[in-house]
């Protein structure tokens, strides 16, 4: 069985400041979520706090993003969003 594949749709990618973290649409196996990533998880990645700039960790590590993504949909995929946190990282 191949493993999923998760496509972003780049013109969904929103830095949400008020929440801190990037939300974005995706498609996995023919069905679309909803997905937001916590700035924590950006800071993980970049050694920094996100300051204006989380959109730019989000883009420069986006394979890791989309790994933790597909983590974070299995432990349930019936949620009106699917937040990636820093326990999805592997």
């Amino acid at each position: 069985m191949p493993s999923q594949q998760l496509g972003i749709d780049d013109s969904t990618i929103f830095d949400n400041l008020d929440d801190r973290q990037v939300e974005f649409d995706g498609e996995v196996d023919g069905e679309e979520y909803q997905f937001a990533v916590q700035y924590s998880v950006i800071e993980a990645l970049t050694g920094d706090a996100p300051d204006g700039d989380a959109e730019s960790g989000f883009r420069q590590h986006i394979d890791t993003i989309r790994e933790a993504a597909l983590s974070a949909l299995s432990n349930g995929p019936d949620r009106a969003v699917i937040v990636i946190s820093e326990s999805d990282l592997d």
